[in-house]
């Protein structure tokens, strides 16, 4: 199942970055570029990059200039996450691009890479949760409460997991069909911001 593929790739993605736990650390795709487990392991790691990120961002203490500076750095990766997606999704329409679609197929409310994007959000979230769970300095009401979280976060990859290999089958046996549309994102174009424009 593709699902179960891109968890076992965003968790190793995950493991490595936490081998160093550092933003800053270098970046090495371990796999081949006309791989899409090259995608998926680019993706995740922004992703926990980006986690890492908004955790730094929340310290009361953290100086002005940079909170700026990761402000910015947040930006760029949201821009590349939106940019990983639509790889994803170029990924999937070369691969069912010569399925015949059926007359009564529908569309799906998202396109699969958006809900992969969920996944590797969600693989996040469950390593952290793991974390808290696995604490020895935590209370016994706190670890209950981690657990029962992780409990749920577990059960929601599962459902996660069922629909988007659902989803992927209804794509591949025509039921179902993709279509995609690049996300327009007004705030980082200097013709569409007012205020970059006005910079000009």
């Amino acid at each position: 199942m593709f699902s179960d593929f891109a968890i076992k790739v965003f968790e190793e993605s995950i493991e490595k970055y936490h081998e160093k736990d550092d933003v800053y650390q270098v970046f090495e795709n371990p796999y081949p570029k006309n791989d899409i487990a090259h995608l998926l392991y680019r993706k995740n790691w922004i992703d926990t990059v980006q986690w890492h990120y908004e955790d730094i961002i929340r310290d009361p203490q953290i100086e002005p200039l940079q909170a700026l500076d990761l402000k910015r750095k947040i930006d760029a990766s949201n821009q590349d996450r939106t940019d990983l997606v639509e790889y994803i999704d170029s990924y999937f329409l070369d691969k069912y691009r010569s399925v015949e679609i059926k007359r009564n197929a529908t569309i799906n409310t998202e396109s699969p890479a958006w809900a992969v994007d969920r996944l590797s959000i969600l693989a996040l979230k469950i390593y952290h949760m793991q974390e808290e769970v696995n604490r020895e300095d935590a209370s016994k009401e706190h670890l209950k409460k981690c657990q029962d979280k992780l409990d749920i976060l577990l059960e929601q990859r599962r459902d996660l997991s069922t629909a988007i290999d659902q989803l992927l089958k209804d794509i591949e046996e025509g039921n179902k069909y993709m279509k995609v549309y690049k996300q327009m994102k007004m705030y980082n174009d200097e013709e569409l911001n007012p205020i970059l424009r006005g910079q000009k």
